[in-house]
This record gives C-alpha cells, structure tokens and sequence, in this order.
C-alpha cells in the first residue's frame, strides 16, 4: 500500500449541477454541499452537516431525483488536490478545489491515471476502520463542467477549444467513481487514504 494523503474536502451535490436546457444548460456549483462526514453505503453517500442533518446525494440510488447508474457505480466520487492544481494551470483560479463536484477530495502532490489505482482504494478512519473503494473508473467529464470551467459563453456553440478542454479532462483528471460493497461507514476530513 502506499499513501495518498488526507481527506480534505467531503462533500455531496444536493441536487443537479446541470441547470437549465440545451443548448443553454449549464454547470453550477450552488447545489454543492460541503459537509464534515459523509455515511458511505452501496447505493452511494450521505453528508452530514456540523448540525446532525443528514443530506443524501443526489448520485445516491436513493434519492428522490436520483442520477444514479448502478453499471457505472457513479455513487461515490473522488478527487485529487493535484489534479486541480494542473486545472488551474490550463483554466485559471476560478477553479477552486472540490468544483469537479466529487464527493471524497484527497490532498497529493500525486497526479494519479486509472492504471496508478487498478487495485482499488483503502480510507482509513480514525478510530482504525478500513475501508475498500474498488474498480476506480473514470469520471468522463460533461461539456457543462467543461465549458464551466473554460469559462466558455453558455449562450456560444461548442467548438474545437471544447473539445480539446474535454480530452485535457478525460483519464482521470476530474476524478473518479468507485464501488463500495461493505455496510453503511463514516469517513471524516483528515483521513487517510491509500491506494492498493
């Protein structure tokens, strides 16, 4: 095993980050929620606010507008400090930390490919529980986020630079979804996470 780092940033999408019609739907970010412990369950996660109230993801199968894919196991996100920092580089400040809207979000200085996570990831809480998140698979990035974070006019018709910003964003670098098969589990900012 070896260390990733921290959590850093738990967070869920209280409902859908895709607003709007096409072609003027767009990405935002105020449906994020950032919260201090998240219930993973097989069906996806559960925030819980610093006031005890509980708020279930919208990607959670049990949701009442649920977005949940079950052969893409899109229940449960996650993303990597290091892969912001290089989003930053090509797309400017505005795009802060956590804005890819995965629900788990990981301090390194690693950038990670799906081949660097094929056996899966291991978060160890507090307390000392242990537990598995396997089959990372890429989170194929939508031309929302990509034209959110392009800063691209919502009223202009996709072009090239779009599609360029998709293939920068593709493999991994906006983050990943992975299962989860064991019984409902806390996680909590500060701790840590191991690849396998």
């Amino acid at each position: 095993m070896e260390l990733i780092g921290p959590i850093v940033r738990l967070q869920v999408q209280a409902s859908s980050l895709k607003v709007g019609q096409p072609p003027r739907r767009r990405y935002d970010v105020a449906p994020l929620r950032t919260v201090p412990s998240l219930t993973l369950e097989p069906g996806g996660v559960v925030g819980w606010t610093d006031g005890g109230e509980r708020v279930a993801d919208v990607h959670h199968r049990d949701h009442a507008a649920s977005k949940h894919r079950e052969a893409d196991h899109n229940g449960i996100s996650v993303g990597f400090t290091a892969h912001y920092a290089t989003m930053r580089e090509r797309f400017g400040d505005h795009l802060g930390d956590g804005l890819a809207a995965e629900n788990i979000l990981v301090e390194t200085d690693l950038m990670l490919g799906e081949d660097d996570l094929a056996g899966g990831l291991l978060i160890e809480t507090r307390d000392g529980t242990r537990v598995r998140l396997d089959d990372p698979l890429v989170a194929t990035p939508c031309v929302e986020f990509t034209r959110f974070a392009m800063r691209f006019p919502d009223d202009a018709k996709p072009d090239r630079t779009v599609s360029d910003a998709l293939a920068f964003l593709n493999d991994g670098m906006r983050g990943y979804y992975v299962a989860y098969a064991g019984g409902p589990v806390r996680v909590r900012v500060g701790d840590l996470v191991w690849r396998t």
